[in-house]
């Protein structure tokens, strides 16, 4: 069943001007698409599964350093992989009606869930360098969509996203290795010749969706106190054929719908290990 993209109020959760950014420069953003008590339950949510311990294949903290130096912060805080295959609230958050309505407005069909992810991004974590999500997913034919909720204010200053427009209309480019000082991950595309990033500032309850082949990425989180926590899930439509072996799709009714492997890929991101600490 397909879900129309019409608010509460009879607006269109999309406005047409949303869906031609997102055609044209590969991104749109939704403002306020979630409510703040929504997304002070997503956070709460977190901090009580972090509190809770690791989570085997999922979520699994690393202690201090021995020596007592200050550990990596995103060893202490890595990101949640999949967290809707174990906490209730993070399925209900990946298969919401209103990332429904919008995401088939993008794709034009029938949507399938392939991913969730959770990043605390705590102050001093490193970031993520430049990257095309579908260089992870594999999603053939065709491409995936991610939409990215904030779950606070996100800037420049806390490591938030930055996008290079026009890179979704190009092919999957051979990543280089990134600065393991600046990004957790190891791939790094650089900026086509004549295109640059632009940064997207985004207020809790905003979202984010843009095309697996777009370029983009974040910095380190230069902050002294500021988290930056956000819940990204990745979509691809019903008639795309094959995805990489990690990603497990489901319908928005919540419905295993497998799809067979494709070759390649991985998860998003393949990390370096923990940061050193300084001396």
């Amino acid at each position: 069943m397909t879900v129309t993209g019409i608010g509460a109020a009879g607006a269109p959760i999309l406005p047409e001007e949303g869906r031609r950014r997102f055609e044209e420069d590969g991104f749109t953003v939704v403002r306020g698409l979630f409510g703040y008590e929504e997304i002070a339950a997503v956070r709460a949510g977190f901090t009580e599964l972090h509190a809770a311990g690791p989570v085997p294949g999922h979520f699994e903290p690393r202690p201090a350093g021995r020596d007592g130096r200050p550990a990596d912060p995103l060893a202490a805080y890595p990101r949640v992989m999949q967290p809707h295959e174990f906490h209730e609230p993070s399925l209900g958050l990946l298969l919401d009606p209103r990332l429904r309505a919008v995401l088939e407005v993008l794709l034009g069909e029938e949507v399938l869930a392939a991913q969730s992810m959770f990043y605390f991004k705590p102050p001093g974590a490193r970031g993520q360098a430049l990257h095309q999500d579908n260089f992870y997913l594999r999603v053939e034919p065709g491409t995936c969509v991610a939409a990215w909720i904030a779950c606070e204010r996100i800037d420049r200053d806390n490591g938030g996203l930055e996008v290079v427009p026009g890179t979704h209309r190009m092919d999957l480019f051979c990543p280089e290795e990134a600065d393991a000082g600046v990004s957790f991950a190891r791939e790094y595309v650089p900026p086509p010749p004549g295109l640059a990033t632009v940064p997207v500032d985004m207020d809790a309850g905003d979202v984010l969706f843009f095309n697996g082949s777009l370029v983009h990425g974040s910095q380190p989180n230069r902050s002294a106190d500021r988290f930056r926590r956000s819940f990204i899930g990745h979509y691809v439509g019903r008639s795309a054929e094959r995805i990489g072996h990690f990603y497990r799709t489901i319908s928005m009714d919540g419905e295993r719908v497998g799809l067979p492997e494709s070759e390649g890929g991985g998860p998003c991101g393949t990390e370096f290990g923990p940061m050193s600490a300084p001396h």
